[in-house]
């Protein structure tokens, strides 16, 4: 067990700004895989125009994540958190990896057996995302606030950097022979890459940062033992013959539900909203207009963008919004935004749609990190990091949620 002075540390403070940097790449790498699917869909639909690319492959993408991610959180105390991420991280790897095989083993063919592979390898992004996500909140849950807000911008700058990159790759390939095709597979190889940077940046960089080897050994003082490994990996033995008793004084699982049941509404609330618009109603409810095949590859880009500014904006603290009453007010009110994305659709031009997506996205930004970097506030380290792991469950519930409410836009459609 840590001693006093140890956790009194004044070296605890060393290496916050490379942690902080770090948990962005962190960030990044947990969503690039996903992000790239989704940035690269007008190629599956022009290789599977009648399996509604967009749609389908989120739709399968959750069902396994937060199958995953109930589990992961229920037995969230007996899981080694060092273990659960290095492991989600190889997932991601190889499954990415697996995407750009079939691919180039098919040299880019449709069919029903390519798209099922697809679908396999997409399910195991979900598994692999409940791992990675569930596992690093509950741990940057007991560390700073800054720690969740850039991993959570990480996540964000994934979608913001496919974006990019995918409008380079369309402008440079679009009139060359299978241009669409090469540049998705250069997606597919940068994401493979940093994914296997991940695996290399959490297991030998950040367990071994003054900071985060502080706030672990605190946490292990409080009774948490999902950091032995990560203590372990930074030369530092803990024992947990003490902490028995305080893990026994926790709340329970229930419990922290029941104290933080509006936070964990308001994060499922941001995000059924959102899924039920993006990407899906993006990709085939917008319509024809003048930027042609560009047109849902700006809107996603504007949606990511602005994501990611959001999430920087509650680092500003006098436009951080904390009060309860005011979150749940602010996150339930964006529901205002289906009309509105209807009627643009239907009569408004591409400019009302393109400041809608951007409105959409940093709020979405905006208010996850506020509720993420308010709720942890005031529990022990091992409440944090259960909190953290339930805080996601609702993430992922509310995607689920949202993905399968998209399908309500195709009603009336003939490819319904």
């Amino acid at each position: 067990m840590a001693s006093d002075s140890q956790l009194s540390d004044p070296t605890k403070t060393q290496g916050k700004v490379k942690a902080i940097i770090v948990c962005w790449f962190l960030g990044l790498g947990s969503l690039i895989s996903w992000n790239s699917m989704l940035t690269i869909g007008d190629y599956y639909y022009q290789v599977f125009p009648k399996y509604h690319p967009a749609r389908v492959l989120t739709l399968v993408y959750q069902p396994f994540a937060n199958v995953a991610m109930v589990i992961l959180a229920y037995n969230e105390s007996k899981i080694d958190t060092r273990k659960r991420v290095i492991f989600g991280y190889i997932l991601f790897c190889l499954s990415t990896l697996g995407l750009l095989l079939i691919d180039v083993g098919t040299s880019g063919k449709g069919g029903i057996g390519n798209y099922i592979g697809i679908c396999v390898f997409v399910a195991a992004f979900g598994v692999a995302d409940a791992h990675v996500q569930g596992g690093m909140v509950g741990d940057l849950s007991f560390m700073c606030p800054e720690f969740n807000q850039s991993f959570f911008a990480g996540l964000a700058a994934s979608g913001a950097l496919t974006s990019g990159l995918r409008l380079i790759t369309k402008a440079a390939f679009d009139k060359t022979n299978n241009g669409l095709r090469k540049g998705v597979l250069l997606f597919l190889a940068i994401s493979t890459f940093i994914e296997f940077v991940c695996i290399f940046f959490y297991a030998f960089v950040f367990a071994k940062l003054p900071i985060v080897k502080y706030f672990r050994k605190k946490a292990a003082s409080e009774g948490s033992k999902t950091v032995s490994a990560d203590l372990a990996a930074a030369g530092i033995r803990a024992s947990f013959d003490e902490t028995s008793k305080k893990d026994d004084e926790r709340l329970s699982v229930k419990q922290l539900l029941r104290q933080c049941a509006d936070y964990a509404a308001d994060l499922f609330g941001i995000y059924v909203l959102t899924l039920s618009i993006f990407p899906g109603f993006l990709y085939e409810n917008t319509g024809e207009h003048h930027l042609g095949s560009w047109y849902a590859v700006v809107l996603i880009a504007m949606y990511n963008v602005w994501d990611l500014i959001g999430r920087y904006v509650p680092l500003i603290q006098p436009v951080r919004l904390e009060s309860r009453k005011g979150l749940l007010l602010a996150c339930f009110s964006r529901f205002v935004l289906i009309p509105c994305f209807y009627f643009t659709a239907k009569y408004g031009d591409q400019g009302w749609m393109i400041f809608l997506v951007s409105f959409l996205g940093i709020t979405n930004g905006y208010l996850t990190v506020c509720v993420l970097m308010v709720a942890p506030k005031g529990y022990k380290a091992p409440e944090q990091n259960a909190l953290g792991n339930l805080l996601v469950l609702f993430i992922l519930g509310g995607i689920f949620c949202g993905v399968a409410l998209d399908w309500l836009w195709m009603i009336g459609k003939e490819s319904f």
